[in-house]
């Protein structure tokens, strides 16, 4: 049994509201991959997207709280946007997830369908960790990360006109552009939290574009794809 982990960015589930044209798009080309590899399994770790930044921008307006202070009030937000996100996600996927949604990947139990979801667990990181957490528990090797940008660039393209996008990169040279420090709600390619784990365990990191649905089942069947691969 091959496990494969998704980190679906909660960008392109909710961008504000819950996508319900990607969503359903992404749910029948799963529902068609796992009839057609019957010994894959997939575990979902999906993200906070819109609703947590529009929740985690009010409360430090009515609280008057610089980015920086109030971390973890305004993480366990953003964690709670994730679970409304996943308890979503695995609704739409019926009988194929049996288990309640994860949030807590260290205590995480060998599930019998043939999906799995998670959500936020606590302040401190994003739920990119959470995947690499539970990647490493299903003895996974890759995490596939979802999100709206379909590659790593070497600097922020919307601020950059410079700036390239990269079909590879080191875990040492990107983690020397996303830093150490999680921010509730930054919005990076990979949690620098997550980086450094996955670094650790030698875990490899795909990078790509989650609206791209054909591109996203290629990486799943091991073919050539769009993204960019951190290893």
């Amino acid at each position: 049994m091959s496990t494969k982990v998704l980190s679906v960015g909660g960008s392109i589930v909710a961008p504000e509201y819950p996508d319900t044209e990607f969503v359903s798009r992404f749910v029948s080309m799963v529902k068609d991959f796992l009839s057609k590899n019957s010994n894959d399994r997939l575990i979902l770790v999906v993200g906070g997207g819109g609703p947590a930044r529009i929740y985690q921008k009010a409360f430090r307006e009515v609280t008057k709280t610089a980015e920086n202070d109030g971390t973890a009030a305004a993480d366990w937000i953003g964690i709670m946007a994730t679970r409304l996100n996943a308890q979503f996600v695995k609704a739409s996927f019926g009988d194929l997830c049996k288990e309640d949604v994860v949030t807590d990947p260290t205590v995480a139990k060998d599930f019998t369908g043939k999906i799995l979801l998670a959500a936020g667990w606590k302040p401190g990181f994003s739920t990119d960790n959470d995947a690499v957490l539970l990647a490493e528990k299903f003895g996974a090797d890759t995490v596939v990360n979802l999100s709206n940008i379909e590659k790593v660039y070497t600097d922020d393209p919307r601020k950059n006109p410079d700036a390239k996008p990269l079909d590879t990169i080191s875990w040492e040279d990107f983690r020397k552009m996303v830093g150490d420090e999680w921010v509730p709600g930054k919005n990076c390619p990979f949690d620098p939290i997550a980086s450094k784990k996955a670094q650790e365990l030698g875990l490899k990191v795909i990078c790509a574009g989650g609206k791209n649905i054909e591109n996203t089942r290629a990486i799943l069947e091991n073919k050539e794809y769009v993204g960019t691969t951190i290893a």
